[in-house]
């Protein structure tokens, strides 16, 4: 008689890792997906909701205050880089705009995601809910103000004589990437925030540094070459680069750049996803 044939006993860590990957297939109002589809999807578009509310309530201008910081500041550096330093650009502010869009829409989301979980520590103690929803929503509820700057610019390129290009379509791809990017930097200050208080004191003075790091006002051709390589992998001085690639170049912007700005946001967001998760675990001992 032949001996029967055995099988080896399965390494449970695979079968666990199969059952938590089947779990995100199941049917049914219970699976994850369908949650996504649903009951977070809620959640988020409430959470924007209520930001853009709360941000606007009671002011006369509302959400014409987008528009108007763009402005303001647009109208001191041109003067002050057109009348009291001599600028050779005729285009000079679609270069600027080009410039100031992603540092305002990345210092407005940076600061606002740090300080998101703090500000909703009664929801987070009374629902549960993926606890990464809370910063995400403060950035996504920024791209409001976002896609009315954006429209801005683009409007003052049309006027200067910047024509619709085929490379325009790029634009959205960029701004994915730097959103990724603002996602994943405020999953870590805001989960380190819960923990240190003055982290927010911390994200401001960086953002004041961070101005005079991102080619706002100034060429990326003044910057030494010794620089340049890693100056590219500052995903905001990335995507003001491809910005103006785009816009005022009317050529798509160049493949390692391309490739630098998906790395660093796609890292960052990863990087984010995983820190955040780590620090969420104590969150209740410190709100």
């Amino acid at each position: 008689m032949g001996s029967s044939p055995t099988f080896a006993t399965p390494d449970p860590r695979y079968t666990l890792w199969f059952a938590r990957t089947s779990s995100l297939f199941a049917h049914g109002p219970e699976s994850p997906l369908m949650k996504w589809k649903g009951d977070y999807l809620f959640v988020i578009r409430n959470l924007v909701l209520k930001d853009f509310r709360i941000r606007y309530r009671n002011m006369s201008l509302g959400v014409f205050w987008s528009l108007l910081n763009p402005l303001v500041m647009l109208g001191v550096l041109v003067f002050v880089f057109t009348k009291i330093f001599t600028n050779p650009r005729p285009d000079f502010p679609v270069f600027l705009l080009c410039g100031l869009v992603p540092f305002n829409f990345f210092s407005s989301a940076w600061s606002a995601s740090t300080t998101c979980i703090v500000d909703n520590a009664g929801l987070i103690k009374r629902v549960p809910f993926p606890r990464e929803i809370i910063p995400i929503s403060s950035v996504l509820a920024t791209t409001i103000h976002l896609a009315l700057q954006v429209l801005l610019m683009l409007g003052f390129a049309v006027a200067y004589h910047k024509t619709f290009n085929v490379y325009w379509l790029l634009l959205p791809v960029v701004w994915v990437m730097a959103i990724a990017f603002v996602c994943g930097l405020g999953l870590i200050c805001a989960g380190l925030n819960v923990y240190l208080r003055d982290m927010r004191y911390v994200v401001d003075s960086a953002i004041s540094v961070l101005f005079w790091l991102v080619p706002i006002f100034y060429d990326f051709a003044l910057i030494p070459s010794r620089f340049r390589d890693v100056y590219q992998f500052n995903p905001i001085a990335a995507l003001v680069l491809a910005q103006r690639s785009i816009i005022l170049s009317a050529k798509a912007p160049p493949t390692t750049l391309m490739w630098k700005l998906s790395f660093s946001s796609a890292g960052m967001l990863v990087l984010g996803l995983l820190v955040f998760q780590k620090l969420k675990r104590r969150f209740y001992n410190y709100l």
